[in-house]
């Protein structure tokens, strides 16, 4: 799931559910809608701005093809990778009630956790594809994973657990459904949502 926003106003977006069979890698649904947010941009509450969007299309998916409604969502975003232990992943995986992953291409930086040190350590450690390394506080607490998504790409994702899945397994899941840096269901909803407003006049082409 993803929202992309129109550069000229940030109160529209297009919100995307992309739903992919993790065996054979195909898409098996999309659903993407234009919506109005109301309520403005607060670091650190994304959830109270994103997620009722991101909630429409899964209640609606949830009514008309129940039989292939997503075992577990990925979100563009951060599940207990955040400064309160709940980002938009957890947010939106208890609201739902289906196991939830956070997807992030950059750091949210909490418990000294700091984005250049952390890339830096990963670039030395994280060598092939599949490897990731725990996301350590000061605190000694674990909030996520930085995984190698791809032999090419050198830069990695941040993967932290949203709600009612562990750690060590979303990881898991994550390496089998990367083509690229970001996995398939989070890249595609990314994709298809920046290309549903451009065809319909809210971008430049």
């Amino acid at each position: 799931m993803d929202l992309s926003f129109v550069k000229e106003n940030e109160t529209v977006a297009c919100s995307a559910l992309v739903v992919i069979d993790a065996v054979t890698m195909a898409t098996v649904y999309e659903d993407l809608e234009i919506v109005s947010l109301d309520m403005p941009y607060i670091p650190g509450f994304l959830a109270f701005r994103e997620s009722p969007a991101l909630l429409s299309l899964l209640a609606r998916m949830k009514s008309s093809r129940p039989e292939i409604f997503p075992q577990l969502l990925m979100v563009d975003g951060n599940g207990v990778l955040h400064p309160r232990g709940f980002g938009l992943a957890s947010h939106l995986g208890v609201l739902a009630d289906v196991p939830t992953l956070g997807i992030a291409k950059s750091l949210f930086e909490v418990d000294g956790l700091s984005e250049r040190e952390v890339k830096r350590s990963a670039r030395n450690s994280l060598l092939r594809a599949g490897d990731a390394m725990d996301l350590v506080g000061r605190s000694g607490k674990v909030w996520g994973s930085a995984l190698r998504s791809t032999g090419e790409c050198v830069h990695p994702v941040f993967v932290s657990t949203g709600h009612r899945i562990s750690l060590e397994t979303g990881v898991e899941i994550v390496r089998k459904l990367c083509k690229f840096r970001v996995p398939e269901p989070v890249r595609l909803a990314d994709k298809k949502s920046r290309e549903y407003l451009r065809v319909n006049g809210y971008t430049k082409s």
